[in-house]
């Protein structure tokens, strides 16, 4: 029997998973000046974007699950960052609102995605493609997962 299929340099999970903790583990020095984790940060990066959304919307976005999310954005609420509340039309649909606080924190945090794309040794065409085909990766497992 062939086993070369289970060498991990013949996998592609093995860089994505690598890969992504390295990347995260770029963000922290920048992230603690501000005070926030790396999934801290993308949930703000979708709150300034569109100042309000329901959680089972930003666990879309995001590819997280409520169980995730709930602490996370608990924290966040506390911090002062977010507001939650039900949905008025609707009482299982907990609504999450960027505050002023939060708001504010954008201008701290706009120079982050250059900080990172200097430390990161891709061109702006090879980055382009690379997200294409994370997203195209990201579209499919979806699809089976679901």
């Amino acid at each position: 029997m062939n086993y070369d299929r289970l060498k991990i340099e013949n996998q592609i999970c093995f860089p994505l998973y690598a890969c992504a903790r390295e990347i995260v583990r770029l963000y922290k020095p920048f992230l603690d000046e501000i005070d926030l984790t790396y999934t801290q940060y993308i949930a703000m990066m979708v709150l300034w974007d569109r100042k309000k959304v329901t959680v089972k919307q930003l666990g879309e976005i995001l590819y997280l699950d409520s169980g995730t999310l709930t602490p996370l954005l608990k924290k966040m609420e506390a911090a002062g960052l977010l507001t939650r509340s039900r949905d008025k039309k609707d009482e299982r649909s907990v609504i999450v609102e960027l505050t002023e606080k939060g708001d504010q924190l954008k201008d701290k945090a706009v120079s982050i995605p250059e900080k990172i794309t200097q430390c990161v040794p891709i061109n702006e065409e090879e980055g382009k493609e690379l997200y294409h085909l994370l997203y195209k990766i990201l579209g499919n497992t979806r699809q089976h997962l679901d």
